[in-house]
């Protein structure tokens, strides 16, 4: 069998078996191996009965392993035997594991993988990117972690950076790319347990829905302002936004994520065949969703008016209820949405903590916890009692109950 070798190629092999190969057409020695239990490697036919294997095709890109495929067959053209060259092949420091491995991988294994990446590149390059993964240690990471701190860093923030690096280090070494974990032994930084909710006032409230009306209301005039401007030159003006109930993404997502508790990935990538309008109901894919598991969210009456006017005037052919310029799912929203609460004058509020105003006011509205914790979709009931001493009335009755007077 010849063909193409391309990344979703690879995902459509399928087991038959026994073992097979799949040959490049456009490279010559070049090939793909599905084993018996289905996965697939790369593999490398350098001269006639002698082949290399050059990875798992679950922790690199079909991209990666025919350029390493190529670097293989110059060698051997030059008389190098590459099983010789072997050892070259485990990564030396920390950017050459996740930029050459480790990245190709979570892109295709981790949900997050993008941000995953992005987030150790982001933390990490700068103090520990150059060095070799055999300098890497804890008094290092401890001194890098300190300094976090001093720049008023959080915490829970440091832990999962941590974590994130940890887990790429725990790949390197099931892959055997390297002997030890070096931060085995590290400790995350102790955190309160039951840290205070976050949510919203009734004041505050008012104050982010009002500024979310006045960011709309400046839109409108800026637009306004420059057709009149452009009219008077003659240039084509843009188009009128005036009459549409949203001008553009930021409302109608800050008041959705309000009224349905939605992670911020999960509103970025939910799509408009996961919204029901007819039935009013709201389905969290278990493809978007942090727990890996189906949810289903009622919507209430602000939420499904929300819904159905963004929809009549979004373009029909998008399928993200939310998408950025390119029509792909955004990435973040950040420079809006500090803006906004600058306006608004609230501080030390998160996007994720409209999450925990969600949940918060279900608790005080008489919510048991057990359905909070099936509209947020937590795992375990254990994550959902932090909003327990919201519902003062429900432990008032219970110490009511040993009043024998």
């Amino acid at each position: 069998m010849s063909k193409v070798i391309s990344n979703s190629l690879v995902k459509q092999l399928k087991p038959i078996g026994r073992q097979y190969d799949v040959r490049d057409s456009t490279l010559k020695g070049f090939m793909a191996r599905v084993n018996k239990d289905g996965s697939v490697s790369y593999v490398c036919e350098y001269k006639r009965g002698r082949r290399i294997t050059i990875g798992n095709a679950a922790i690199m890109s079909s991209a990666q392993a025919r350029a390493k495929a190529k670097e293989i067959l110059g060698n051997a053209a030059q008389g190098i035997d590459p099983i010789a060259r072997r050892g070259l092949t485990k990564p030396k420091t920390l950017k050459d594991f996740i930029d050459h491995q480790y990245e190709a991988w979570a892109l295709l294994n981790i949900k997050t993988g993008e941000k995953t990446v992005r987030n150790i590149k982001r933390c990490f390059y700068d103090s520990f990117g150059k060095k070799e993964i055999k300098d890497i240690n804890i008094y290092g990471i401890e001194n890098w972690r300190n300094q976090r701190l001093k720049s008023g860093i959080s915490k829970a923030t440091i832990n999962r950076d941590l974590t994130t690096l940890k887990a790429a280090f725990s790949k390197a070494v099931e892959w055997e790319l390297i002997e030890e974990h070096p931060l085995r032994k590290l400790k995350p930084l102790k955190i309160d347990s039951d840290p205070m909710v976050r949510y919203l006032s009734k004041t505050e409230e008012r104050l982010l829905r009002d500024a979310l009306d006045n960011r709309e209301q400046k839109i409108i005039k800026e637009r306004k302002n420059a057709n009149q401007w452009r009219e008077s030159r003659g240039y084509e003006k843009f188009p009128d936004i005036s009459k549409l109930k949203f001008v553009d993404h930021l409302k109608p997502m800050v008041l959705l994520s309000l009224n349905t508790g939605l992670r911020q990935g999960e509103l970025f990538n939910l799509t408009w065949s996961n919204v029901n309008l007819n039935r009013k109901i709201l389905t969290v894919s278990g493809a978007i969703s942090k727990s890996s598991k189906t949810r289903y969210i009622p919507l209430n009456d602000e939420a499904y008016k929300i819904l159905e006017s963004w929809h009549k005037q979004s373009q029909i052919d998008v399928s993200v209820v939310f998408p950025n310029k390119t029509n792909e799912p955004f990435d973040n929203v950040r420079s809006s949405w500090e803006k906004l609460l600058k306006d608004a004058g609230i501080k030390e509020f998160r996007w994720h903590d409209m999450r925990h105003h969600f949940a918060s006011r279900l608790v005080m509205a008489g919510v048991d916890l057990n359905t909070v914790r099936e509209l947020l979709g937590h795992s375990e009931i254990s994550m959902t009692l932090r909003y327990a001493h919201l519902a003062p009335e429900h432990k008032a009755d219970a110490v009511a109950k040993l009043n024998f007077l």
